[in-house]
């Protein structure tokens, strides 16, 4: 791997984002019918590789049901306005009439109220009943707290996730912080734990136990984590990384860890070069934010938004673009990849001559000139 100079007390390697690749067709094609856009973790299969990110501008009971029916499956935020509030939806009408200069402060306060241990069982229950595959994400500062009730309220996949997560973390404290190795493996729910960016970080979070790993810091639209706090990692780079790992991984252990590109993707072609870099999913935020039932009700954030001291996002414009059954599935009349992201994905699979989502892992990619 080629190091950089930045001076001469330090290096660096050269890392990639979407932008600066592009996918390179085979010398076939494919009819788009034939494309099988499928994927399976653990005992669940999915028609669409497409996971809505555990945003509240995101994901409502609502919304996580019409997700699973348009195919994908969407995680509800267990520490979002959904599990405070009965009322959710007069929250969220207050969230999107907000000033610029108060939102930060409002919402830090209304995320203050405590989370209802029968609210979580409520929701989780709202969409088990639609009978679609309920799917939500919990911190691991508070997995411990709720897994009990979350177990209780039969849910079918588990999101550990914080914006920078490790299988290792250390502390001088008197606190007992959470040790993923043994709390994963003692449950029969599958998890997916992230977000990671790196090689060693994806192996390490792998030999939890997990289903799955999240892999994305600091590239999502509503994340200033870059700035606010110096770190994250671009994401073509980031996947290529975390695919080497889970290489050896399976070799160690004979187990494929599934990996979820979280962070990035706008467009068709984004998500078809997440693929090829190596991811198995996608978790989509802002694109499923500009969906006219989205809860954000045309703003969008996520939980790093609300830390009550440094936050490390904000409340962002989003313009509604369609129904989430057009940005999923179209149709599509706009020509800016934004609408029909399943289309898109298709498109690109059948004419670089791919298709499943694991050959399509296999087409080679280009680094674009600037």
């Amino acid at each position: 791997m080629v190091e950089i100079d930045i001076g001469m007390g330090k290096s660096a390697r050269r890392a990639y984002s979407f932008q600066d690749i592009s996918i390179v067709p085979s010398r076939r094609t494919r009819d788009p019918e034939d494309i099988d856009l499928s994927w399976e973790i653990d005992a669940y299969r999915f028609d669409l590789p497409f996971m809505a990110s555990a945003m509240d501008s995101v994901v409502s009971p609502a919304t996580a049901i019409e997700i699973g029916r348009q195919g994908g499956v969407a995680a509800l935020n267990l520490e979002g306005l959904w599990t405070r509030y009965e009322d959710a939806d007069a929250i969220l009408s207050e969230i999107a009439a907000l000033d610029n200069d108060a939102a930060t402060r409002r919402m830090q306060e209304l995320y203050n109220a405590p989370i209802d241990p029968d609210l979580i069982v409520q929701r989780i229950g709202e969409i088990n009943d639609a009978d679609v595959v309920s799917c939500a994400a919990v911190s691991p500062q508070r997995a411990s707290d709720h897994i009990e009730t979350i177990l209780k309220a039969e849910l079918g996949l588990l999101v550990i996730q914080q914006p920078v997560i490790s299988a290792e973390h250390v502390s001088n404290s008197q606190s007992n912080p959470l040790n993923l190795k043994t709390f994963i493996r003692r449950l029969e729910v599958p998890v997916i734990v992230g977000d990671c960016a790196s090689y060693s970080a994806a192996l390490h979070l792998m030999r939890t136990g997990a289903a799955g790993i999240l892999v994305g810091v600091g590239t999502g639209r509503a994340s200033t984590l870059h700035s606010v706090l110096g770190i994250g990692g671009p994401q073509a780079t980031a996947l290529a990384d975390a695919r080497a790992a889970r290489m050896r991984h399976l070799d160690e252990t004979g187990v494929y860890t599934h990996i979820i590109a979280d962070g990035s993707m706008s467009t068709g072609g984004d998500v078809a070069k997440a693929v090829v870099c190596g991811a198995d999913a996608v978790m989509l935020g802002a694109p499923l934010a500009a969906a006219t039932e989205a809860p954000g009700r045309g703003w969008h954030w996520g939980v790093q938004s609300v830390h009550p001291t440094v936050p490390q996002g904000g409340r962002v414009p989003i313009s509604p673009r369609g129904s989430l059954a057009e940005i999923i599935h179209g149709p599509s009349h706009a020509d800016d990849g934004a609408l029909n992201l399943a289309g898109g994905l298709r498109q690109s699979m059948a004419m670089c001559g791919y298709t499943d989502l694991k050959d399509f892992q296999k087409a080679e990619i280009l680094v674009r000139q600037s």
